[in-house]
């Protein structure tokens, strides 16, 4: 059954659950998977404590649910469900609601960021969670299409935002053009337009400059963005034309929107001494609070902490640290996927 009238929810929206992958020994967190199951389990407590349920995705549901006891069982669901990696941003269900608020899930293909990473699991977990009973909607299937959560933002009403870096890669739908790409965004996701951004990146992003990394809509008319001040810097050209070219985008009645830059971390490194794309625009919100992204640099964690509390004043602002998630080159923002109302089956919370 395909819906024709629907849309995609922005974040800011009211939902009730995130879905989260589970880091375990067969993944590439293996060799620092306690520090890194710690981050994970703040991240679900903060949730938990808003209210939210979180749907866990593990191959063995043994681990989570040992070190989740504390967690009341009605804001607290594990999948059982063999996965390659964590990220559940991308190749989690994206979730429309149609017109009468039933739930579509669109069921896209993950290929690993243009076959970079194995993703033969993960490109199975919306149909496994389906068939398992875990959520429930009308499934649309677009497994012929590459799209991944973190490259595209949603304003709730008809605009999406993504990045041509990560939408045109030859590896993703290379036999497309740009025009196409936008047509099939907009008949797959209820779309009326498709902003585009074709400058800016972080170093060591796998991802092939994910919008979610670089600039995030955070209502119809604020866009708040990675902003760089340091001519030193790597990222200051590409950051700053893509600065340019968020001046320039225009709201649907044609003003333009209005623009609030977030702070550059200080630069990261992994052992190997190479940068880590650490960013605080990898931010999650939730319907009553934001969870920020930091990084162990107090003056620059607490700017960025301000920033967000001057965007969402009547949310309290989470500050979960992730210099761990960023040893994978993601971070706060690409380990969940919210996921709007009716799609988690038997939520009574």
């Amino acid at each position: 059954m395909i819906c024709t009238k629907k849309r995609l929810p922005a974040e800011w929206e009211d939902y009730e659950a995130v879905i989260i992958g589970w880091p375990h020994a067969n993944s590439d967190w293996a060799y620092m998977l306690d520090d890194v199951q710690h981050t994970v389990v703040e991240i679900i407590e903060t949730l938990v404590a808003d209210k939210l349920t979180v749907v866990v995705v593990a191959p063995d549901i043994e681990e989570p649910n040992a070190m989740l006891q504390h967690i009341e069982p009605p804001y607290l669901r594990l999948c059982k469900i063999d996965t390659n990696d964590t990220w559940a941003r991308d190749y989690g269900v994206i979730a429309c609601i149609d017109d009468e608020n039933r739930p579509i899930l669109c069921d896209f293909k993950f290929n690993g960021w243009g076959l970079k990473f194995a993703a033969d699991k993960d490109n199975l977990i919306t149909m496994h969670m389906i068939e398992n009973g875990t959520i429930t909607g009308i499934r649309e299937n677009y497994l012929s299409f590459v799209l991944e959560g973190g490259s595209i933002e949603s304003d709730g009403l008809g605009t999406i935002l993504t990045t041509s870096e990560c939408l045109l890669s030859p590896n993703r739908n290379g036999s497309l053009s740009r025009d196409e790409i936008a047509g099939y965004l907009k008949s797959s996701l209820g779309a009326e337009r498709v902003l585009w951004l074709d400058h800016g990146y972080l170093a060591g992003d796998d991802t092939d400059s994910h919008v979610d990394t670089l600039a995030r809509l955070v209502s119809e008319d604020t866009i708040v963005y990675v902003k760089c001040d340091d001519p030193a810097d790597e990222h200051y050209e590409q950051l700053n034309l893509m600065e340019k070219q968020l001046t320039e985008l225009r709201r649907k009645g044609g003003m333009p929107y209005n623009l609030v830059g977030l702070p550059m971390p200080h630069p990261i490194f992994d052992a190997d001494g190479q940068r880590l794309p650490a960013t605080y625009a990898n931010f999650l919100i939730t319907p009553r609070s934001v969870l920020l992204p930091v990084y162990g640099q107090p003056q620059n964690d607490e700017l960025a902490r301000l920033i967000m509390q001057s965007l969402f004043p009547e949310r309290t602002i989470h500050c979960i640290n992730c210099t761990t998630l960023i040893q994978q080159h993601g971070s706060l923002h690409c380990m969940t996927m919210q996921v709007p109302r009716g799609v988690i089956v038997n939520l009574n919370n």
